[in-house]
């Protein structure tokens, strides 16, 4: 746990400052020593979704070592045992998708604290220096570790001032595709009237004194998203980014095209467009 990263991101935060991240999802530890080299406030390692395992996920965190920059988890879901092994090999906190209740904001805190407030176990791994500083982490963690509920749902929406209460929490991350989907839009990202009540949301949570966090589609969007007061600023997935960068470079010379939407054999050539991701 790198405590003086995780007192600057939240000094940002407090001070209204956004913190710019990366979403990780490839397997290279060069992509978060790329964002740690760029001065990033935060990267978030996927494994929700994808194929990190957790191998990929260990080195992901040795890049970021001795930096200031935040370093997050993404867990497949609410998990004691996930939660403790993301936190013993050295994460400064836990992503945690599907949020929907208090209970599940309260188990996750739980997860991620040591007893007697919480039920982490306490490992001879990284975090605590291969046992070697016990008495230190243990003192120190249950202050500093960061733990973002995502709120992605529909059935959210109700329990999101009870949600709020919740001491431990700082920060909520929205996912407006899987909402949209819950919603009644799948494939959108903010499928109708959507968008609007994500910004309710978020001045639902502003007003408790938290904050929130959402993924950035754009640069339009990015400055959107900054002036919307959202904080924890997602500049985008590090395949989306690539993506993004190779069609502009294949619009200015006339030559983009769209990928083919299936894995099956092609049987002719993708389709030409000017989309881009």
């Amino acid at each position: 746990m790198k405590t003086r990263a995780l007192k600057r991101f939240r000094k940002k935060l407090a001070n209204d400052e956004s913190v710019h991240g990366l979403w990780v999802t490839l397997e290279s530890a060069t992509v978060t020593e790329l964002a740690v080299a760029l001065g990033l406030d935060w990267v978030v390692i996927d494994a929700e979704h994808g194929h990190l395992d957790w191998k990929d996920i260990n080195e992901h965190i040795r890049a970021a070592l001795r930096s200031d920059t935040v370093v997050l988890v993404r867990l497949a879901e609410r998990s004691t045992s996930l939660t403790k092994r993301a936190l013993d090999i050295g994460a400064d906190g836990v992503v945690i998708p599907w949020i929907e209740t208090r209970e599940q904001v309260e188990d996750a805190i739980r997860d991620c604290h040591y007893p007697p407030e919480g039920r982490r176990g306490i490992g001879g791994e990284r975090a605590t220096v291969w046992g070697q500083c016990f008495a230190e982490h243990a003192s120190e963690a249950n202050e500093h570790v960061l733990v973002v509920p995502i709120i992605e749902t529909v059935a959210s929406v109700a329990n999101v001032p009870a949600m709020c209460e919740v001491e431990g929490v700082e920060v909520f991350f929205f996912g407006p595709a899987d909402f949209s989907s819950t919603a009644g839009y799948r494939g959108q990202w903010e499928g109708p009237g959507v968008a609007k009540q994500l910004l309710q949301l978020k001045d639902t949570i502003k007003s408790a004194g938290r904050h929130c966090g959402v993924m950035t589609t754009s640069l339009d969007d990015l400055v959107q998203r900054r002036d919307q007061q959202f904080q924890m600023l997602g500049l985008g997935a590090d395949t989306g980014l690539l993506l993004r960068s190779l069609h502009q470079s294949l619009q200015a010379v006339g030559c983009d095209r769209k990928p083919a939407t299936s894995l099956d054999p092609a049987d002719g050539e993708p389709s030409v467009g000017r989309g881009s991701v």
